[in-house]
């Protein structure tokens, strides 16, 4: 099985003391949770993950050992998810101006801790935790941590739950979201199928900070399933349809096989990303779950507030029906 064309490391990079060891990689440390037939890899770099198999089928996109990851693959945000419209919103009526990380469309995106190390917290035969802090700055004056869990469960499911932290003196806003990429091993990615249950599309500008809300229909509608090989997206929804409090949007291969992003109640939108700019690949397919949607801490729409002391997890993961 590769890394996304990198043969995978035959020693745990997780040892303590291995540091010499683990700057090969350009995503840090890497951190190998298994359980059965499934296995998880899982960087120091933005908590990110790096794979994700079953009995040595790929179910989501990788990268290799010298490479960041590309399209953001597999990575944790926050304090947002997506894009701040100019790096900028207001907070008390004072402007507050974020690092502009998005030059092309002038936004800030992905959060600001996309190129942070997070630190071990605690490592087990079937899961880790990691964690980072953010730290008061221009543009987000508040001290909070970002703790990330993996765990790959008795059912052979990958578990992630995600925390926002506040340490500041003051309510803190924010928006949680993941960056996986979704794949059933070396099926062409043309010949998959996508099925979104969801009842609202955002609709978004050229430089994708959405402006409305409709009902989805036409071809926004994936809740039948839609062809992988005459797609390509990048669109936000809502008011998924939930089932025991979970929410699952399916990437379906023709011989039967599949695999699922599933979302809690706490994770009320999916971000679906279908391009054909992914390294190696001819289509990849980004199923993002968030907890608001890009632009949120100027539309408020889905933004939180955290009390001083205060905790908020959101929970999603990924099913392989193989």
């Amino acid at each position: 099985m590769q890394y996304g064309g990198a043969m995978p490391p035959t020693t745990p990079i997780s040892t303590p003391g291995e540091e010499t060891v683990s700057r090969r990689f350009a995503s840090g440390r890497q951190f190998e949770i298994r359980r059965g037939d499934a296995l998880a890899v899982v960087t120091e770099l933005a908590a990110g993950l790096r794979l994700f198999s079953r009995d040595g089928v790929q179910l989501t996109e990788s990268y290799g050992d010298g490479q960041l990851p590309p399209g953001a693959t597999g990575i944790t945000l926050a304090p947002w998810a997506n894009r701040i419209e100019d790096g900028i919103w207001y907070l008390d009526g004072k402007k507050q101006q974020l690092d502009i990380t998005e030059v092309s469309r002038n936004n800030a995106s992905h959060g600001l801790l996309r190129n942070s190390s997070y630190a071990l917290v605690a490592e087990d035969q079937f899961s880790v935790t990691l964690e980072a802090v953010i730290f008061p700055q221009h543009g987000y004056p508040f001290l909070a941590r970002h703790q990330v869990r993996y765990e790959i469960d008795a059912g052979l499911a990958l578990r992630v739950s995600q925390s926002f932290i506040n340490d500041s003196a003051a309510p803190a806003p924010f928006v949680l979201g993941a960056h996986p990429y979704l794949r059933v091993g070396d099926v062409p990615p043309e010949e998959m199928v996508l099925t979104v249950h969801a009842g609202t599309r955002l609709v978004a500008d050229e430089r994708l900070i959405p402006r409305s809300s409709v009902r989805v229909s036409g071809d926004f509608d994936f809740g039948g399933g839609r062809s992988v090989g005459g797609l390509d997206v990048d669109v936000a929804f809502t008011d998924l349809e939930f089932d025991g409090g979970l929410a699952r949007q399916t990437l379906s291969a023709p011989d039967g096989r599949s695999v699922s992003l599933v979302q809690d109640e706490n994770c009320a939108y999916v971000h679906v990303f279908v391009t054909d700019t992914f390294p190696g690949r001819s289509k990849a397919v980004a199923i993002e779950p968030m907890t608001g949607p890009a632009n949120a801490f100027n539309s408020g729409e889905g933004l939180r507030w955290l009390e001083p002391g205060g905790t908020f997890t959101m929970r999603w993961g990924i099913v392989g029906a193989l």
